[in-house]
């Protein structure tokens, strides 16, 4: 994997009284009541803002927040992220109304070293997504040195992930984003055997050029969710009323035919948890894939998988999660994503999660805490594991 610059050969010492933008990932979900309601990745990102509070910086933090398409938009608003940073940092941080220009600027020249700022939403400006050297030109002019701590941003080449660093000589990578590429590092180096992938979620569609990377790297490849149904229609199987993706069975039987030359093991569901209507389901039933009947849907794996996929799970010693196995988010069709969260849990090995959904599946089933990795960047982390270059890391490997 690659050298990255980190904070330890920054020489923190010396940025006391120094401005230093901080990429951080503050995209998370805001009530009507303008409160945040998950602050996992703000409380991710509080030791590199408090590593470099301590030594003396001007902290200035900026994030993106949901999808304003360039406009000023209230609903996107970085206010309300406020109120949640001074009760995780104990200290007060100010706000500016911009990002850039006379607003940013006349609140950090305000500021004390020690202290910290959050700039409004990147993205109310469209030049941030299209990465144009004017917009670059205006957020690095507000800092004299750089550090990325947004995992879940580092596969866009926008100005605040890519342009900025390219114009500051000081850059690094916060505590998080080192940790990241790290941990992701381990599962395309030489991990501990037997790998295993857990994969997920309701499409194929984004996990193609992962799973043809890691493949060879495998051991065994758990497959649930809607994504399996296409792999069990690849099969030949009739799954009734179920998600599947009718132009994609071509590339499952791909995939399966290469795991077979490879002398890689797949599995798949041996039974489903088939339902007539998901909103209000009247009838609800256990069946094997061969027997899915005409108008039900799957919508979880069932008891026989369940007890096959937490076998093999305690078997392994490194272990990728990415996407949900059923409809986790309405019970009771979270059973089988519950229950495979609890055996990943009570795996020895070395495990690693990403995406949001999964992650949100493992707080729903009470064992974050005790997964090796839990990546806070999805999209990211498949990437990464793809073998694809990520732009906010490269532009901070060691002699860039």
């Amino acid at each position: 994997m690659t050298k990255l610059r980190t904070l330890d050969g920054l020489d923190l010492a010396s940025l006391s009284g120094r401005r230093v933008f901080v990429r951080v990932d503050f995209n998370v979900p805001i009530s009507d009541d303008h409160e945040v309601l998950d602050a996992t990745r703000l409380e991710e990102s509080v030791p590199t803002i408090r590593e470099l509070a301590a030594a003396g910086a001007v902290v200035i933090l900026a994030s993106h927040l949901g999808r304003p398409k360039g406009k000023r938009d209230p609903r996107y608003t970085l206010r309300p992220v406020v109120a949640e940073l001074d009760r995780l940092l104990g200290v007060g941080v100010r706000f500016a109304e911009d990002c850039v220009g006379e607003p940013a600027e006349s609140v950090i020249r305000l500021m004390d070293p020690g202290e910290i700022v959050l700039l409004e939403n990147l993205r109310f400006h469209a030049e941030e997504e299209r990465n144009e050297p004017f917009f670059a030109d205006q957020l690095a002019a507000l800092a004299e040195a750089y550090v990325d701590d947004a995992f879940g941003s580092a596969h866009r080449a926008h100005a605040s992930v890519v342009g900025v660093p390219e114009r500051l000589g000081r850059k690094a990578a916060g505590r998080l984003l080192a940790r990241e590429v790290e941990a992701l590092g381990r599962l395309l180096g030489e991990p501990e055997r037997p790998f295993a992938a857990l994969l997920g979620g309701a499409k194929i569609e984004g996990k193609i050029d992962t799973l043809e990377n890691l493949l060879p790297r495998l051991d065994l490849l758990l497959l649930g969710g809607g994504m399996a149904n296409t792999f069990l229609a690849a099969l030949g199987h009739n799954l009734g009323a179920s998600l599947f993706e009718p132009d994609r069975l071509d590339v499952a039987r791909e995939i399966m035919e290469r795991a077979k030359s490879h002398n890689k093991q797949v599995l798949l569901p041996l039974d489903l948890v088939v339902t007539d209507d998901l909103e209000n389901p009247q009838r609800t039933a256990t069946v094997t894939v061969d027997k899915v009947p005409e108008g039900r849907k799957a919508v979880d794996i069932g008891p026989q998988t369940r007890k096959s996929f937490a076998a093999a799970i305690g078997r392994a010693r490194t272990l990728f999660w990415n996407g949900p196995l059923g409809v986790f988010e309405k019970p009771p069709f979270d059973a089988g994503t519950r229950e495979v969260a609890q055996a990943l849990a009570a795996c020895p090995g070395f495990s690693v999660i990403g995406g949001g959904e999964t992650v949100a599946a493992a707080k729903q089933a009470g064992v974050v805490d005790r997964i090796g990795h839990v990546s806070t960047g999805g999209g990211a982390s498949l990437e990464l594991l793809a073998g694809k270059t990520l732009p906010g890391v490269a532009v901070l490997e060691a002699g860039c």
